[in-house]
């Protein structure tokens, strides 16, 4: 059994019912993702990026991290998606794996845009820090639990978020 498939073995246990089908990695495709199910899909990582595509519940954020974690995974980057027209933000984490075999998990969860929270992955990723903080900056998603989630790039005194859609300088 390869990395990969490990992988999402280990991942499995998490979601009840397989994914469905992978949408293609398109703006319409990842638009999609609000009405695909929660799960592992495996994806062709030249085509997307990532080995396996996880799509996950707010409440499952912290679990998948600690299982990639425990996988040997590490946290490559945490960046988020404004999906203005359906009200929703995607936060969207990136975990990477080199030694020997080579595989990258795309883990993505769903936010409602007029409150933005997600739970901190901070204590399993220490990492999390500044890409938490940066996200908060640029989209004012808020990771609860972040033990200092104050600005990093914009001035403290900011009262905007530059890549909301909505956003006019």
């Amino acid at each position: 059994m390869g990395l990969v498939e490990r992988t999402q073995a280990a991942l499995a246990g998490l979601f009840p019912e397989p994914a469905s089908p992978a949408a293609p990695q398109t703006e319409e495709g990842c638009q999609g993702a609000a009405s695909r199910e929660a799960g592992v899909l495996v994806t062709d990582q030249a085509r997307h990026g990532s080995h396996l595509d996880v799509l996950c519940r707010l409440d499952q954020v912290v679990e998948v991290a600690r299982v990639l974690d425990r996988e040997g995974y590490f946290l490559e980057s945490i960046s988020g998606v404004d999906w203005l027209d359906k009200g929703q933000f995607e936060v969207i984490y990136d975990y990477n794996r080199l030694d020997g075999e080579h595989c990258r998990v795309m883990v993505r969860t769903l936010t409602d845009r007029s409150d933005p929270a997600v739970p901190t992955i901070f204590g399993v990723f220490p990492a999390a820090d500044w890409h938490e903080r940066e996200t908060f900056d640029f989209y004012g998603i808020h990771f609860q639990g972040h033990p200092n989630l104050t600005r990093i790039l914009l001035p403290e005194d900011a009262d905007f978020h530059p890549l909301r859609k909505d956003y006019m300088p």
